[in-house]
């Protein structure tokens, strides 16, 4: 089972190095990484290129959703994980999700939690309680399955096929709601809140592109 991560980003340079170092440094190593670059003015794309086994490719629609069409549409996995440029993946992460993908045939997307850095701990706590767990608590019961978050989470090839003609291509919704809003009734969603992803606490950057 080969996977594939993609990663959007625009003016990075602060945090796409150790994004990418700690994708390097998995228990189970991974097989590719696609960074898409999205109009980065700064060293981003600088760092992304000089960094061993790492593809960037480059998306000049500006908008997170054309980025991670873009760096999915060019993965070759058999599963396709998407991060974002803040996300801090711990070692044994992708060696998480390649078991619960090969121990279920059925699983279509497996989503996970985050865990935050960057500000004070009372901060990183109401974002984890009220930004991530209110998240999964409000929008499940609508959708009828967990929503995917856009900072932690993986699908099959295939699931991404059938999907990708629907979801928005232009701004309005974010990406991973967006894609939460095309999941098919039969297809299974699984959360994993110890599927966990260190991410900065950075508002702004929770609304990049939409």
């Amino acid at each position: 089972m080969r996977v594939s991560v993609a990663i959007p980003v625009l003016d990075e340079q602060e945090l796409i190095g150790d994004c990418i170092e700690a994708l390097r440094q998995q228990s189970d190593p991974v097989d590719e990484i696609i960074v898409v670059d999205n109009g980065s003015t700064d060293d981003t794309v600088a760092i992304a290129r000089a960094a061993p086994g790492v593809t960037v490719i480059e998306e000049s629609r500006r908008g997170v959703t054309y980025a991670r069409n873009t760096g999915v549409a060019a993965a070759t996995g058999d599963i396709i994980a998407r991060i974002d440029a803040d996300s801090i993946c711990p070692p044994a992460w992708l060696a998480r999700i390649e078991r619960r993908f090969e121990r279920d045939p059925g699983l279509d997307l497996l989503t996970g939690d985050a865990r935050f850095y960057g500000s004070s701990e009372l901060v990183h706590r109401l974002g984890e309680t009220l930004y991530i767990g209110g998240m999964y608590w409000a929008v499940t019961p609508y959708l009828g399955h967990p929503p995917v978050f856009g900072s932690n989470f993986a699908m099959r090839r295939e699931t991404w096929a059938e999907l990708s003609p629907e979801v928005h291509r232009g701004n309005g919704i974010h990406d991973d709601l967006d894609l939460s809003l095309h999941i098919r009734p039969w297809m299974n969603v699984e959360l994993d809140r110890d599927l966990v992803v260190d991410i900065s606490y950075r508002e702004e950057d929770r609304l990049y592109g939409d």
